[in-house]
């Protein structure tokens, strides 16, 4: 009994112990999972700290960054506005048809009376804008080799020294009188116009210029038809340009019917597609008379300037024409809408009886006649709105 009793106490012992040390275990564990939640805690919360550090400073930088690309444009509305005058006039015709009387004509005065001559009823008008452009209906050549036509005109090489004195920086070739004296004449005409630093436009060539930090591009075509060619080449020509950094582009057109005050299908379409193609002013020529004017899309198209200091008629029986100025506005590079026009009524002789070559700067009536009459021609292609953009630029400068 005794025995039995002994190892019942030591059975029960053990048991006693094995518990104990299942109790120290399970606090163990509870106390490394306590320690471990505590710590898990601890690192969430630090680490959610440093992850909202960076917003904060993302936020600051993005504010600074804000504020640099404001400084630039505050610096663009504060950049002054350049005003850009151009001059645009019609036909030059610098000699005469070899086979017509000598006595009266543009190169007998030319003999008589010097080369300034010409330019006395300018008033100054060329030489105070910014850019005056013309279209140049002869050759200055020597050359005696004619083409196979009716009217052929040519003058001497030196009479480019008139467009230089007149302050006429460039001028259209594309015409249809620059090949009279076939290619040794045009060829010629660009020489004669280099040694006098007059720039040339029209064909396979354009011009660019920069002025007063502008830069300015012309072209030049003939526009007897609307097709798909002429078109190309336009659209061509013009992105051209703009590649050159051409911040305005203006195009001659040598085109429409002699002697019609009305401009035809084709010039209407031509123009108002150049200035779809980006042109900023259409200058037209050819008929002999002026033609209206009309704005389209903000832009001016003046279907024909007429004559002007045209040695091609002794004494042809319209002799009105007009000069046409615009002055564009240039702000931050960019062309302004902003624009101001002059239409200023000429003749291209300073007597009506017959033509003396001096284009003459009209007043008074004949002032009020001329543009009453460009008015009127206007408002058979649309109407003359274009009125409202009118200001004496010259005077006002």
């Amino acid at each position: 009994m005794k025995e039995s009793h002994t190892l019942l106490s030591r059975t029960k012992s053990k048991d006693r112990r094995k518990r104990r040390r299942l109790k120290k275990a399970y606090r163990r564990m509870l106390t490394i999972i306590c320690f471990g939640i505590i710590f898990l805690t601890v690192y969430n919360y630090i680490n959610s700290d440093k992850q909202g550090e960076p917003v904060t400073i993302n936020e600051t930088e993005e504010a600074k960054i804000i504020d640099q690309e404001k400084e630039p444009v505050k610096e663009q509305i504060n950049q002054p506005t350049t005003t850009i005058t151009i001059s645009a006039a019609g036909d030059f015709t610098l000699g005469r048809d070899e086979t017509y009387d000598y006595q009266g004509s543009f190169v007998d005065v030319a003999t008589q009376k010097g080369l300034s001559y010409f330019l006395e009823g300018l008033d100054s008008l060329f030489l105070n804008d910014d850019f005056t452009t013309v279209n140049l209906e002869t050759t200055l050549t020597n050359s005696s080799e004619k083409a196979n036509k009716t009217f052929r005109f040519k003058g001497d090489p030196e009479y480019a020294e008139i467009l230089k004195m007149g302050g006429i920086e460039a001028v259209n070739l594309a015409n249809n009188h620059i090949f009279d004296y076939l290619q040794q004449g045009y060829d010629d005409t660009k020489t004669a116009l280099e040694n006098k630093k007059i720039g040339y436009f029209g064909y396979e060539d354009s011009y660019i210029t920069e002025v007063k930090g502008v830069k300015i591009g012309a072209l030049g075509f003939e526009g007897w038809q609307d097709t798909q060619e002429i078109r190309t080449q336009i659209k061509e020509s013009i992105y051209e340009l703009r590649g050159q950094g051409a911040q305005i582009i203006l195009i001659h057109f040598h085109w429409g019917d002699e002697k019609q005050y009305v401009p035809n299908d084709t010039q209407i379409s031509l123009a108002k597609f150049s200035i779809d193609s980006g042109a900023d002013l259409i200058l037209g020529h050819h008929p002999h008379v002026v033609q209206g004017i009309e704005e389209y899309k903000g832009k001016f198209i003046v279907y024909s300037l007429g004559n002007f200091m045209f040695g091609g008629n002794k004494n042809p029986s319209d002799k009105d024409t007009f000069v046409f100025q615009q002055k564009f506005y240039i702000q931050n590079g960019k062309l302004n809408e902003k624009k101001e026009i002059n239409v200023i009524p000429f003749s291209i002789s300073s007597v009506s009886t017959h033509n003396d070559y001096q284009p003459t700067l009209l007043t008074g009536i004949e002032h009020e006649r001329v543009k009453e009459k460009i008015i009127l021609y206007s408002d058979q292609i649309s109407n003359s709105e274009w009125l409202v953009y009118e200001k004496d630029l010259v005077t006002s400068e």
